[in-house]
């Protein structure tokens, strides 16, 4: 680990240069927003921009640098760029995964959105796009409309799916459910035509879930860990909750399902650090769906200890703070450091919890997922984006195939 030195040191360090610092990159100076002339009240709270910052100059160069490891990360040429966007519908939402063998990134529209029109009347849909194309395109800052999006119709329908992961060859999505007959459920789908389904779960010996939220597999053990929080009630379209908000493991060998963790308010994104001895999870209780935000509660990565013998998550401790907006999706690199879609694009801490940088959306970005080496999908509800950089998303052996 680099020794840590504060941003508006790198130049004078010698760590980085206006020369050497790449095109789409900037140094954020800490120091200089430390003290403000103005704070605002807690009832304008910052969404997307850096203190200091216009929304348009800190996309113009949307890496931003917060420490020296960043550059590290996101190479001596990164990009970002737009490459579909839609004028209110969140097309671009959850469930972001890679799927090599076609080379393609899968996710879906949002469940429950206003604007959508999904929830209770409508599931939301899952689509797709080839990452040859964004990467055809990745020079340009806009390419909205040169990608193609491409719908994907699950037989028999994913149910207002949220999270998701690549699972033994397929794709594994959680199901929030709708209304209080179609129960929240766990569904595995090929990835090709005609993308059949299969539920694996449904219910937690005999009761729905609230609504099924996010996924991954441990990359020791392959089981199976995910998260059951109250959205679906928040945006009206599920019933009021019948199980506390938890998250579970699976062990698919078996069926067994246990609670590992029932101390989070709304737990929300997970993942594993690449050997599995820590899980990360989000925890977005200061989110309330349709009933607008409680600033005092959680908006917090916690990490937990993983017990080898039992799977059972301990020592919970704070893992960060991010802001602005809440940390949702999460994942790590092959080095253990942390990205999390928060309310300005992604954000990205080394293990110990440091912020080192930010992939600049300006955006809400609830989910993303690494496409191979260098690659970088980005859900921002309305908007769809392509970077490119130089780390590796961590990747569980066996779980492609």
């Amino acid at each position: 680990m680099a020794f840590l030195l504060p941003a508006a040191t790198l130049f004078l360090a010698g760590v980085a240069s206006a020369q050497s610092l790449p095109d789409q990159a900037q140094v954020i100076d800490q120091l200089s927003f430390n003290v403000l002339e103005s704070v605002p009240p807690p009832a304008e709270m910052n969404s997307t921009n850096v203190p200091g910052l216009t929304a348009q100059s800190a996309y113009d160069k949307p890496f931003h640098v917060y420490h020296e490891d960043f550059l590290d990360i996101i190479g001596s040429n990164p990009t970002l760029t737009l490459v579909a966007r839609t004028d209110s519908d969140p097309l671009f939402h959850e469930a972001v995964v890679w799927y090599p063998p076609t080379d393609e990134i899968f996710f879906v529209q949002n469940a429950g959105a206003m604007a959508a029109g999904t929830g209770l009347n409508k599931s939301a849909i899952i689509q797709k796009i080839a990452l040859a194309e964004a990467d055809a395109v990745r020079t340009l800052r806009n390419a909205s409309g040169l990608v193609t999006v491409t719908t994907v119709p699950s037989n028999p329908m994913v149910i207002n799916p949220n999270g998701a992961t690549n699972y033994r060859g397929e794709i594994m999505y959680m199901g929030e459910g709708q209304g209080e007959d179609i129960a929240p459920s766990i569904y595995v789908m090929n990835p090709l035509p005609p993308y059949n389904t299969t539920v694996v779960l449904n219910n937690y010996f005999g009761r729905q879930f609230n609504s099924l939220n996010d996924v991954v597999i441990h990359p020791v053990t392959k089981d199976v860990y995910f998260t059951d929080t109250w959205y679906g009630y928040l945006q009206d379209f599920r019933p009021p909750l019948g199980l506390p908000n938890q998250v579970y493991r699976m062990t698919p060998s078996t069926g067994a399902v246990t609670v590992v963790s029932d101390q989070l308010v709304s737990p929300n994104g997970l993942t594993f650090s690449p050997n599995g001895s820590y899980a990360y999870v989000t925890d977005t209780g200061s989110a309330l769906g349709f009933y607008g935000t409680n600033q005092s509660a959680p908006s917090t990565i916690y990490r937990f200890a993983v017990s080898p013998t039992t799977g059972k998550f301990s020592d919970q401790t704070v893992f960060a703070f991010p802001s602005p907006g809440f940390p949702d999706g999460v994942h790590c690199d092959t080095n253990g450091n942390v990205y999390s879609g928060c309310g300005d694009g992604v954000q990205v801490w080394n293990p110990a919890g440091v912020l080192i940088g930010k992939i600049f959306t300006g955006t809400t970005a609830a989910n993303f997922a690494f496409g191979g080496q260098g690659r970088m999908v980005i859900c921002g509800e309305t908007e769809l984006f392509y970077a490119t950089l130089a780390a590796t998303g961590a990747v569980v052996r066996g779980q492609m195939s």
